[in-house]
């Protein structure tokens, strides 16, 4: 918690007149910049534009979706208002900072309404279905990449550890929480992949096509939009979305900015040699705190 949180608190809700709910979403999003600063030594009071800048860089590397950036960025802009209404600043370092622009590049974020929709959309009567029930379950479970989801294999999944061995950009291995519904739904694939005629090679592979083997990067684009177009969502869908959605909708229920890096696999452009090694136990617990499917406030 940032000093003077407090009178922050009563600012936002008798100068500015904001709910209780912006003001939390606002202090929430503050701490996590005021969590980026302590990694390099700034007090949050004195922080410069370039602080700010590299701090928005951080959320954007994380494939933040636009609208939540801009969104942390207008409570970012409200507290230095505050210093300055509070006569702690001369000078506002927000002044040149400018919004994301909205709806270029990022792909589209699901909600999770919209990913349930989807889920329920998979028809298990078919051959392929549980697989596919598997396969959305881990790519939003877990954020991994389409090309880590093809190359995952039997003999690093980790089930009663709750965790699976992934190789990322570059050969990078890392491992990874799974999540209760990720893990229950493998294991139910893994009754209809016993049942298949596994070709030569292909035998480590968790996910398979009906004739034994490794799926492509095509055919996981294929299920996805047919999903979306089964479950009425009319937003751009790729696997990708599921990755963004992960990362979003963590940052928006408080998970440190960190550690949603090192789930993602992201190297800091300009912070990893300030952050010491993250424990892979809290890693699983900011899933389980922090994820949507799993949050039960």
């Amino acid at each position: 918690m940032f000093a003077g949180s407090q009178e922050y608190y009563y600012y936002l809700k008798f100068e500015k007149g904001l709910s209780d709910n912006s003001i939390a979403a606002y202090i929430r999003d503050l701490n996590k910049l005021t969590e980026f600063l302590s990694g390099i030594h700034i007090d949050v009071e004195k922080a410069e534009a370039r602080h700010l800048s590299d701090f928005i860089i951080e959320i954007s590397s994380l494939g933040i979706h636009p609208r939540t950036q801009a969104r942390i960025l207008s409570g970012i802009k409200s507290y230095y208002h505050f210093l300055i209404y509070k006569n702690k600043r001369d000078s506002d370092p927000t002044d040149l900072l400018e919004s994301p622009k909205i709806g270029l590049r990022l792909p589209e974020v699901l909600s999770l309404t919209e990913i349930n929709k989807m889920i329920a959309a998979i028809d298990l009567s078919k051959p392929e279905g549980q697989r596919n029930k598997a396969i959305i379950e881990v790519l939003y479970g877990s954020g991994i990449r389409v090309s880590e989801l093809l190359n995952l294999c039997i003999s690093n999944l980790y089930i009663e550890e709750g965790y699976m061995l992934v190789e990322g950009k570059g050969s990078k291995q890392r491992l990874v929480p799974l999540s209760p519904p990720s893990i229950n739904q493998i294991m139910l694939w893994k009754i209809d992949r016993n049942a298949l005629v596994i070709k030569k090679g292909n035998e480590d592979y968790v996910f398979l096509n009906r004739r034994g083997s490794k799926l492509t990067r095509a055919m996981i684009f294929t299920i996805v939009k047919e999903l979306a177009t089964l479950a009425g969502i009319r937003k751009n869908v790729s696997p990708h979305t599921f990755r963004h959605s992960f990362a979003t909708h963590l940052l928006e229920n408080g998970a440190n900015l960190r550690a949603i890096q090192l789930l993602l696999g992201h190297e800091s452009i300009t912070t990893t040699e300030l952050y010491t090694h993250i424990d892979i136990h809290y890693l699983k617990k900011t899933i389980q705190e922090c994820h949507p499917m799993l949050n039960k406030k």
